[in-house]
């Protein structure tokens, strides 16, 4: 079953395992030491993000790794992009607002 990526990362734990995974690939057992939660928990929400090609995991001897998947999360970023330019505009035009309703 293939999962919507927005509904993966509206989750804050999904979003926590993300950033700890961009930082360095980690195992469920190092990732779950991070969260008060548990293991099983912790690997609930990966198998989310695996899912929604957003992280994969490499195998390492007994144990395995998971990586974030940059050519996913750039997808993400990319259709992101132009709301973010959307945004930026606006509090540019708040910010001028501000400063004019200062200096009066």
């Amino acid at each position: 079953m293939r999962r919507d990526v927005f509904q993966a990362i509206a989750d804050p734990t999904r979003r926590g395992i993300l950033v700890l995974i961009a930082l360095q690939a980690m195992t469920p057992n190092e990732l779950a030491l991070h969260f008060v939660t548990s293991r099983q928990a912790v690997s609930k929400h990966i198998r989310v993000l695996t899912e929604c090609d957003l992280v994969r995991q490499e195998l390492s001897g007994r144990e395995i790794y998971y990586h974030i998947n940059v050519t996913k999360m750039a997808e993400v970023s990319d259709w992101l992009e132009p709301f973010r330019a959307m945004w930026e505009d606006k509090f540019n035009k708040l910010d001028q607002v501000l400063i004019n309703l200062k200096e009066k």
